[in-house]
């Protein structure tokens, strides 16, 4: 693995620093440029870091590039703007052109072009994975509790579901109960797909949260990501447990994550769909 400085292009949550703190304890100087109103700064505090506006697109080249940064990844949600809000700054509108009409393709056809774009730049651009390399999440069950029948009826069809909607760009996870879906991931996010559970559940044995990566995702830069606030934003939402998948998916805090869904009497679960 190269030696010379790794460039984190940080939006929000915890990974970007356990990103930077993977690539230090391997011998790698970091920089992280960090998106403002997305990275969260107690998270890059302890690095070497620079705030950019999402449309300083130039900005941040110039800056991994100062650094010396050749490999670069990408971590942290971030909620993509319009264009009019980007406001990309001279540099940015270059780069933006050479992305062209795969800016309106959707989240996949965007990240696909971001990546093949740097590229062309001369950046080697990583996943989180290849830094941290025990994220990704393994297959089988991980907590005390398993999912019953019935739970796993509900797991293959929410499976089946998101290969659907997965096509077809819209989202990574979908929430199953007793075979019905009540909600699916659009561009609001898993959180707030939870968020609206407890006001569509329906009387009986409870639902699961699945969540996978869809057909052709660029991983890179979007794998699907699970953390301590998915298990307690699904357990507020009533359901039974989670699957996700198996070598597809980033664990963030995998430990605190199993405890938090131990403690709650949930299932986490890999699957390879």
């Amino acid at each position: 693995m190269s030696t010379a400085p790794l460039g984190i292009i940080a939006g929000g949550g915890a990974l970007p620093g356990q990103v930077a703190a993977a690539a230090q304890a391997g011998g790698r100087a970091v920089f992280i440029a960090a998106l403002e109103g997305f990275a969260d700064p107690a998270v890059v505090a302890p690095y070497s870091h620079r705030f950019f506006r999402l449309g300083a697109i130039g900005a941040i080249r110039r800056a991994v590039e100062e650094a010396g940064c050749v490999d670069l990844v990408m971590i942290g949600p971030v909620k993509r703007p319009s264009l009019l809000a980007l406001r990309p700054d001279a540099e940015g509108a270059r780069l933006l052109a050479k992305i062209g009409r795969a800016a309106f393709a959707g989240d996949d056809g965007l990240l696909a072009a971001v990546v093949r774009v740097l590229s062309e730049e001369g950046f080697h651009v990583l996943g989180a994975h290849d830094i941290l390399s025990d994220v990704l999440a393994p297959p089988g069950l991980l907590t005390t509790r398993a999912p019953d029948a019935a739970a796993m009826a509900d797991i293959e069809r929410g499976i089946a579901v998101l290969k659907i909607i997965g096509a077809a760009d819209i989202g990574q996870a979908c929430v199953v109960q007793q075979g019905i879906v009540l909600a699916v991931e659009a561009v609001e996010g898993t959180d707030a797909m939870l968020a609206r559970i407890p006001s569509v559940v329906r009387p009986g044995p409870a639902g699961v949260l699945v969540k996978l990566a869809k057909p052709g995702q660029e991983r890179r830069a979007d794998m699907p990501t699970i953390g301590v606030a998915t298990i307690r934003h699904a357990r507020e939402a009533g359901l039974l447990g989670v699957a996700f998948e198996a070598g597809g998916t980033i664990l963030a805090e995998r430990m605190a994550m199993i405890e938090a869904a131990d403690a709650a009497g949930m299932f986490l679960l890999g699957v390879q769909p």
